[in-house]
């Protein structure tokens, strides 16, 4: 038996709480993982709050990542004991994920943890660290690098705001951070902003174009935000779009596009092939100081995700939630 966080449906409601389960009750997947710790994402939330359509069949384990150790694999791939990590997959929407003791999954989905981290630490990180670092490198693979100008980071007191704005500070960026929190400007100055601006000054509608004010942009939070992101963006430049959190809506014109030549990057981090994912990792375990990890992360027990989720949603969080799914 193990412990895990199960969503139910019931009477066209969800219900969610902590239950024991066989280990046959597993899903299909060539690899069995004694997670260690997993995380409490945004899309977690939603999930566990009902105040979203993620979860595509019931009943559902949440949690979109893990770490942990291998217990059985008929996998070639991996052996018991080799130390994983997994993001994506649909893992917690369509394919039981890691808010439990235990995952079985497909061992293509798997990658190794990298050496240097800890699987707190690799969860510390996350889909968000890990996210952040797919916006980099779609960055740099459109050309950008720190001469290119500044660049604005949305969403920055969030998980993949704050990896972003750290990241691209360790890189010799200049980052703007744009937060609706300016409690939390010396935060952001610690991570390694330059400057904080109040993110009203991007949420409203707004022009089709605007002055020229950063080089590129990784932007979490779409909708009118995007659009004014977009439209801020110098000639040239890129912004790499990887959330929704304002909206899925798009409401902007053509004009930064054709006008200024302006790209849009879509940023996926759910189904990457396995050589970028491992690039990602191995880059986030050289490139991330570990007493950033401590200042954005606060480890939590896997209770303690079901009152935490409204928090997160309603956006009273900052940072990283770490499951400890043993606790």
């Amino acid at each position: 038996m193990f412990k895990a966080l199960l969503i139910e449906k019931q009477d066209e409601a969800p219900r969610v709480g902590i239950t024991e389960l066989a280990e046959e009750q597993l899903p299909e997947g060539d690899v069995t993982v004694r997670v260690l710790y997993s995380t409490l994402n945004y899309k977690d939330a939603l999930a566990i709050t009902g105040r979203g359509p993620v979860v595509r069949q019931f009943p559902m384990v949440p949690g979109i990542d893990f770490a942990g150790v291998v217990e059985t694999s008929s996998n070639p791939g991996y052996q018991p004991g080799d130390r994983v990590l997994l993001n994506g997959w649909g893992v917690g929407e369509s394919h039981w994920g890691g808010l439990a003791e235990k995952a079985r999954v497909k061992g293509e989905w798997l990658i190794p943890l990298p050496s240097a981290m800890t699987e707190f630490q690799a969860m510390s990180v996350g889909t968000a660290g890990y996210t952040s670092m797919l916006c980099l490198m779609a960055l740099e693979r459109h050309g950008v690098t720190p001469q290119s100008g500044k660049v604005l980071v949305t969403g920055a007191t969030g998980g993949v705001g704050s990896f972003a704005i750290s990241l691209l500070a360790n890189r010799g960026y200049s980052v703007i951070a744009a937060t609706g929190k300016q409690q939390e400007a010396e935060y952001l100055k610690r991570l390694g902003a330059e400057s904080v601006i109040d993110r009203e000054e991007l949420s409203a509608p707004g022009r089709p174009l605007g002055k020229e004010r950063w080089a590129a942009a990784i932007d979490s939070v779409g909708s009118h935000t995007l659009a004014n992101v977009c439209a801020g963006t110098a000639a040239e430049g890129a912004v790499a779009a990887c959330g929704l959190a304002q909206g899925m809506d798009l409401p902007t014109t053509v004009a930064p596009f054709i006008l200024r030549g302006v790209s849009l990057l879509g940023v996926n981090s759910v189904t990457q092939p396995y050589d970028r994912r491992v690039q990602a990792w191995s880059r986030l375990s050289e490139e991330l100081d570990s007493a950033m990890l401590l200042d954005v992360s606060r480890e939590i027990s896997l209770q303690d995700t079901l009152a935490l989720s409204e928090d997160l949603l309603n956006g009273k969080l900052r940072g990283r939630l770490v499951v400890n799914v043993n606790r």
